[in-house]
C-alpha cells in the first residue's frame, strides 16, 4: 500500500493528530518526515506527534507479524512449499530467532524495505511478542526520532527523502533476494559435491 505525500499532507492539514496514527501503521517514515516538516512550521506539536508516530510504528510492525505468525499454518503458506520452504526450513529459522532475534529485527528496523519480510518470519518463527515488541520499540524510538528531527530541519525536501526511501528500499530487496538466491544455489551445489 503505497499513499501519495500530496494525500497525507491534506489528509494532516485536515485531521491533524487523528489522521497520522493509521497512516503511520503503513507508511512510517515519510509520515514521520511530513510530521516533522509540519511541527516546524507550527501546525503541529512535534511533543504529541513523537508517541503517535511510535505508536503506529508498533503497530504496523505487529501487523506484519501477525501475518506470519497466524498465517504460517493456512492455506496461504502451504504455496511457499513450491519455493522450497519445508518444515525443516521452519525449524531452522525458529532456532535462528532464539539466538539471533534482536540482531535480526534491528536490521529489519534500520534497513527500509525488508523489514516487513523480516517482521512475517518473526510471526513464522513464533517469536515471543513480548520480546518481538521490547526490541522493536528499542529500534523505533530513535528511529522515528531521526525522521521527525529530518522532517523539522529538512522537511521542505521531503519529495527528495521520499525518493531516496523509495530508492533504499528497492536496493535493499534486491540484495536480500540476489543473497537467498546465491545462498540457495551455495546449498544446492554443496549437496550437489557430497553426493558425489
Amino acid at each position: 500500500m503505497h499513499i501519495s505525500t500530496q494525500d497525507i499532507i491534506s489528509w494532516i492539514l485536515a485531521y491533524k493528530y487523528v489522521i497520522i496514527f493509521p497512516v503511520t501503521v503503513f507508511e512510517g517514515p515519510i509520515v514521520t518526515v511530513i510530521a516533522g516538516f509540519l511541527s516546524a512550521h507550527g501546525v503541529l506539536n512535534i511533543f504529541i506527534v513523537y508517541p503517535i508516530i511510535v505508536l503506529g510504528d508498533l503497530v504496523g510492525d505487529l501487523f506484519y507479524y501477525s501475518l506470519g505468525r497466524w498465517g504460517r499454518d493456512s492455506f496461504i503458506f502451504s504455496w511457499l512449499r513450491f519455493f522450497g520452504i519445508t518444515d525443516q526450513r521452519i525449524e531452522r529459522l525458529e532456532k535462528h530467532y532464539e539466538k539471533h532475534s534482536g540482531k535480526t529485527l534491528v536490521i529489519g528496523k534500520i534497513t527500509h524495505g525488508i523489514g516487513s519480510i523480516i517482521l512475517i518470519a518473526a510471526g513464522v518463527a513464533k517469536m515471543p511478542v513480548g520480546r518481538l515488541l521490547w526490541i522493536n520499540l528499542l529500534g523505533t524510538l530513535p528511529k522515528s526520532l531521526l525522521f521527525l528531527l529530518i522532517g523539522f530541519y529538512f522537511g521542505e525536501a521531503y519529495k527528495r527523502i521520499e525518493a531516496y526511501l523509495d530508492y533504499t528500499a528497492k536496493v535493499t530487496i534486491i540484495v536480500a533476494i540476489l543473497l537467498v538466491v546465491f545462498y540457495f544455489l551455495i546449498v544446492k551445489i554443496v549437496k550437489s559435491l557430497s553426493k558425489k
